[in-house]
């Protein structure tokens, strides 16, 4: 059979044959001292084969999910897989071939190459700055690395299937689960589409439940009766439970039902590590509400249309479809692999200069949290053993009261122990846990112009934040700084609805790191905070400093958990930078321990030697926690120039990705910094001494005058940086008095609903309380009049304005009102008040029904409903 001069030189090169090409040079000047057309012929042939070889001397490996490994890797007969790909570059390093003096190219063409392992980067992988392993898609193609596997051949479910819920009965769809080597697949994530559907739960989104209560002692927790019948033989049933900063999923060992209540117990290892730690615990309050949870996996939860079942002793899969799902036709995909590529050296022998391009890593699982459970203790990282101290104290913190050691989550791309390695225009979608994950010993890598979205846990992960065996309080600065992450960029990213899963991570997360620059990304639609950079609670100087996150624009966060900041910090980092990032829109997270603890900055615990400057934010609600010294704070809040704030976020040449931007969730709306109201009741018989009181307001940085008395009854209204810690504070001084907060802030008028919107200068304020009646039908009648009352009464709004009221706020904790009303700088209510019903007949039938709902709080006159409470100079 004739081969062709194409397949020789390809079939030479294959082979090893490099080396011949340094002798054409000889020969072509032997062969031109004659003029024959087969002298002519064969010195074409000679450069042609070197063209690639020789002159551009880097070498080129296709891979196609049609080809085959046997193939010799050229375009026209492409490789399999990218392993074999990365195999013959190997080989090629490992002789010292020439062709690849420039670098080597494997061009991975369109498709979906399934993976039966990781693809795994060694340190005799490696390239070196002249000559770059360069792992990239064939132009204008996408070649999508996949850890999943379809499922097929689904049937319309016939006959009865015990405990599906009768409003599911002919709506389901069922198919064999599928087996990977002879063994079932079990896993947590389905997607139809590229549209990741919810594991059977037993409340629709949003909506969540609260539990009971928990007992620490017996390990168990209280809930509702579930109203789906007999759980006891749910195989696999798990409990998410929300609380402070993190969400722990449970596995339930045994659920016992007592009239209206639920005792639930839980597998180990979990169910110690939750009732022994100490922080975050399950959350408990009459004012914010008991911890939210739901749960899920369980056949008799199936009953939304986007929910999906596995039945692990049957075998199968059962899913209800929306009505656009064509389950003939769909692609329905479930992981097998965790992680996807691992590129790992040593420290003594790192991977260098491997760079992915335009690659697609997609349909990873996450499988501890059904295996072992799954309790976080911050950012993701899951305890491995967490309990509180009876004598508090370590060396390096005299105050620390608890111990943890952590692991940390998989990820689909990992990466330890390399330089100079780097993922540019890069896709990450459809992953269970982590997304990119550089870990321990990376030093000079970039992660530059990808997507990561639809991601169950963090987007980014850097550096270390504690090894398994080192508790995470504990300083990290090892004596071989080979080990630690420095010099990264991850730059012009979009990172946008990850921590889908797992509400607790962030979008990008960074541990102890050195000269790290996180710059000129977007970050949307997160769980809980954007960019968390530091580990380890402490003001002791460790691994980091240098630091940078600058020009990022991060918006909608914080949908789910609180504690949460745009930017939040932790522990000493000299020379660090926050500066000139757009934030904005944070979630009104529905089940948030404390609806008011949500931050744009946050330095936390041992923050210390940070610049945080230039930073616009839409006013100035910042914490600063138990910092250690030297942060300097510069110009911050919705003052900083325009220019600024337009130049943050990805930049013009990566744009394109912004088209890829998840949009806000309809169903949450968008806080805003308001005042707050605290409340002290004192004990009549101890009465509160006010200077003690006005200096425990100087220490929560609020402004002593913000005071204000009714017989017993002290309001502070002003804007409190950490209403839970001022709240926690006055209990301490004042164990005698009650204290309330008031976060329900149900009303609220401003100078925007006036024709002349104008707002005056300065402002005084008259606060007053009264008390809902209590009967609920008529409180609930009460709080609907309020909601509805700018679309059916706009007359009340046009007496406000018409009065000069320069804001009306109404809050409530229980049955109790606070009123307050801001008028201009030397007016009076008594004076303005009357013009709110001027030629206004409807404010006086408005305030005439509003009497029906009210009365006066303990201690009023008969007759009484509003008092006001008298500011204290």
């Amino acid at each position: 059979m004739q081969t062709s001069h194409l397949e020789l030189c390809h079939r030479m090169a294959d082979r090893g044959f490099y080396l011949w090409a340094a002798t054409v040079a000889h020969l072509q000047a032997k062969i031109l001292t004659n003029n024959s057309c087969m002298n002519r012929a064969l010195i074409t042939f000679l450069l042609s084969c070197l063209s690639p070889l020789v002159f551009a001397q880097q070498t080129e490996i296709w891979v196609a999910p049609d080809g085959s490994d046997a193939n010799a890797g050229t375009k026209e007969k492409p490789l399999a897989s990218l392993p074999m790909a990365l195999r013959k570059v190997r080989e090629l390093r490992r002789l010292a071939d020439p062709g690849i003096a420039n670098g080597a190219h494997i061009y991975l063409k369109n498709g979906l190459y399934s993976l039966v392992e990781p693809v795994f980067v060694r340190p005799e992988d490696s390239g070196t700055t002249a000559s770059p392993t360069i792992i990239e898609a064939a132009p204008n193609e996408t070649p999508i690395l996949s850890g999943g596997i379809p499922i097929t051949n689904w049937q319309k479910v016939k006959g009865n299937v015990t405990g599906l819920p009768k409003e599911a009965v002919g709506k389901v769809w069922v198919a064999d689960a599928p087996r990977v080597g002879g063994r079932l697949v079990e896993f947590r994530q389905l997607w139809v589409n590229g549209e990741k559907a919810t594991r059977a739960k037993d409340t629709p989104y949003p909506l969540m439940n609260r539990i009971l209560s928990w007992n620490k002692q017996e390990q168990t927790c209280w809930i509702p009766t579930p109203k789906f019948g007999d759980l006891s033989k749910a195989y696999g049933l798990e409990m998410l439970i929300h609380q402070w900063w993190a969400v722990a999923n449970l596995r339930v060992k045994q659920i016992d039902i007592q009239g209206d209540s639920a005792r639930i117990s839980f597998h180990q290892p979990e169910s110690r590590i939750q009732s022994e730690h100490p922080w975050p615990a399950p959350w408990m309050s009459k004012e914010t509400g008991n911890s939210a949870f739901y749960l899920s996996n369980a056949i008799q939860f199936l009953d939304q249309a986007g929910e999906w079942f596995l039945d692990t002793r049957a075998e199968k899969v059962y899913y209800i479809p929306h009505l656009t799902d064509n389950l003939a036709t769909a692609q329905v995909m479930v992981p097998v692999l965790e992680t996807l590529v691992r590129i790992a050296g040593t420290v003594d022998s790192p991977v260098s200069n491997v760079i992915f391009k335009g690659v697609s890593f997609q349909h990873t699982g996450w499988l501890r949290p059904s295996q072992h459970g799954h309790v976080p203790h911050q950012a993701g990282l899951y305890m491995l053993d967490a309990y509180k101290l009876k004598i508090p104290g370590t060396p390096d913190k005299k105050s620390l009261e608890n111990q943890a050691w952590v692991g940390r989550p998989a990820a689909a791309v990992e990466v330890s122990f390399a330089n100079h390695t780097g993922f540019d225009n890069c896709r990450f979608e459809h992953l269970a846990a982590t997304g990119l994950d550089y870990n321990k010993g990376v030093q000079d890598n970039t992660i530059r112009g990808n997507l990561f979205r639809d991601i169950g846990g963090t987007g980014i992960m850097a550096g270390v934040f504690a090894d398994e065996s080192t508790e995470i309080h504990l300083p990290y600065n090892p004596a071989d700084e080979r080990e630690v992450c420095s010099n990264m960029l991850i730059s012009n990213n979009l990172i946008t609805n990850v921590t889908n899963e797992d509400w607790g991570c962030v979008g990008i997360g960074a541990g102890y790191v050195r000269g790290i620059s996180i710059e000129h990304n977007e970050i949307s639609d997160v769980s809980y905070s954007g960019i968390s950079m530091g580990w380890g609670w402490t003001k002791t100087i460790n691994a980091m400093r240098n630091n940078k996150v600058i020009g990022n624009r991060i918006h909608h966060f914080a949908k789910h958990m609180y504690d949460a900041a745009a930017i939040y910090t932790l522990s000493a980092q000299p020379g660090s930078t926050i500066a000139e990032n757009y934030i904005d829109s944070v979630y009104k997270a529905p089940y948030a321990h404390l609806p008011a603890h949500w931050f744009y900055l946050y330095t936390d615990e041992g923050s210390s030697y940070f610049t945080i400057k230039d930073n616009w934010t839409p006013s100035e609600k910042y914490l600063q926690n138990a910092n250690g010294p030297n942060n300097v704070w510069e110009h911050n809040g919705p003052q900083v120039a325009d220019s600024l704030k337009t130049k943050a976020g990805i930049q013009p040449l990566y744009q394109h990705l912004l088209k890829d931007r998840v949009k806000p969730d309809s169903k949450w709306g968008i806080n805003k910094e308001n005042p707050v109201i605290v409340e002290l009741v004192a004990n009549p018989d101890k009465p509160i001494d006010k200077q003690r009181l006005r200096e425990v307001l100087i220490r929560a940085k609020v402004n002593p005058n913000a005071l204000y008395q009714w017989e017993n009854h002290y309001v502070i209204f002003d804007k409190v940086q950490d209403v839970f810690v001022l709240s926690e504070r006055l209990k301490s001084a004042f164990p005698t008095a009650k204290v309330k907060t008031y976060y329900d802030l149900f009303y609220e008028f401003n100078r925007k609903r006036c024709d002349a919107g104008q707002t005056k200068g300065d402002w005084e304020h008259t606060i007053l309380t009264a008390n809902l009646v209590a009967d609920p039908v008529l409180q609930n009648d009460y709080l609907a009049y309020h909601e509805s009352q700018f679309d059916k009464w706009p007359e009340v709004a046009r007496g406000f304005c018409n009065a000069q009221f320069q804001q009306v706020l109404l809050y409530r904790n229980g049955r109790q009102l606070m009123l307050v009303i801001s008028l201009p700088k030397g007016e009076r209510l008594d004076k303005l008040n009357p013009k709110t019903t001027e030629n206004n007949p409807r404010v006086e039938e408005w305030n005439a029904r509003m009497k029906t709902y009210q009365e006066g709080i303990s201690g009023t006159k008969p007759g009484e409903v509003w008092v006001e409470l008298k500011a204290i100079r």
